[in-house]
């Protein structure tokens, strides 16, 4: 039986909230995949965890005698994750796309300077995770773009112009610099659905009277570039991944009329471990004016 310690915390969320609606919520993940994951681990016990009502969802009979079980071993594991994190002294740092700008080495020499004996581990999270990791408890601290979901705490470091990828063929690819309206009718690459806000973001959503086309859907910055190079669609940007994402076969323009990106360096609520404020403190020093030390391109 395969069953992962996140599938009994979902668990929990519901059992705790009686509703798949609040309990998708509170984990920053859609309601299908929600259902989904408990539908599996019911599959894996062999037995229904929930009654479920057109609008009232409650414990079963062997939901009921699992609860007091998931939150036991929900428990243990974080505690021996505590246990097996002090005693490595890793701290892991999780990121959607390429980090750049001087962040890495900055990070780890002020990580080495402050905490001899600590590491950083840098782990890729899709973008299908808001949350970068840090609600599943994959990451401790992690570097993204916002928006991110609310309830967990943010230090902006950089502020980016946004810009747009393009086809190297592309019909504006001539084009020194657009704005929004050039573009707005152009199928987009998109984050996916469950990114919620932050692909709203990157659609702008906010700058659009109609619906945008989509070209289709990409987990990773790898794979939106990849789409971009096909001709599939164009994709919004921060400024400085023009160097990070530099290729042959793409190519990118700034958008003047489009408000800027920021960057920010993200945690858990009540996480006040040194670790983790080494690496806010240094993602904040390395931003800090002027932005060209790090490597940062500015808008």
């Amino acid at each position: 039986m395969n069953v992962r310690v996140q599938d009994v915390r979902y668990f929990l969320a519901v059992a705790e909230e009686l509703s798949f609606t609040r309990a998708a919520e509170r984990l920053f993940v859609s309601q299908p995949a929600l259902s989904k994951q408990i539908r599996q681990l019911e599959a894996h016990l062999r037995a229904e965890l929930f009654t479920r009502g057109h609008r009232t969802v409650g414990l079963t009979a062997a939901g009921a005698a699992f609860l007091p079980r998931a939150r036991a071993l929900v428990a243990e594991w974080e505690a021996a994750t505590d246990d097996v994190r002090l005693a490595g002294r890793t701290l892991t740092v999780g990121f959607h796309s390429r980090i750049g700008r001087g962040l890495v080495p900055t990070i780890t020499a002020t990580m080495q300077e402050r905490l001899p004996g600590w590491r950083l581990r840098f782990r890729q999270v899709p973008w299908d995770d808001p949350a970068v990791g840090l609600t599943a408890g994959a990451v401790d601290v992690a570097l993204a773009w916002l928006p991110v979901p609310a309830g967990l705490p943010t230090r902006r470091i950089a502020v980016e112009d946004r810009g747009v990828a393009l086809p190297a063929g592309h019909r504006l690819a001539a084009r020194s610099t657009l704005r929004f309206a050039d573009i707005a009718d152009e199928p987009f690459v998109a984050l996916p659905a469950s990114a919620g806000p932050m692909r709203d973001f990157w659609l702008a959503a906010g700058r659009r009277t109609a619906p945008p086309s989509i070209a289709g859907e990409a987990i990773t910055a790898d794979e939106a570039y990849e789409m971009v190079a096909a001709g599939e669609g164009v994709l919004l940007q921060p400024a400085g991944s023009c160097v990070i994402h530099r290729r042959e076969d793409v190519v990118h323009r700034p958008v003047l009329d489009l408000g800027p990106a920021e960057l920010a360096v993200v945690w858990r609520s009540g996480d006040r471990r040194p670790a983790v404020q080494v690496v806010t403190d240094s993602c904040f020093h390395c931003a800090s004016p002027p932005p060209a030390a790090c490597g940062i391109m500015a808008g």
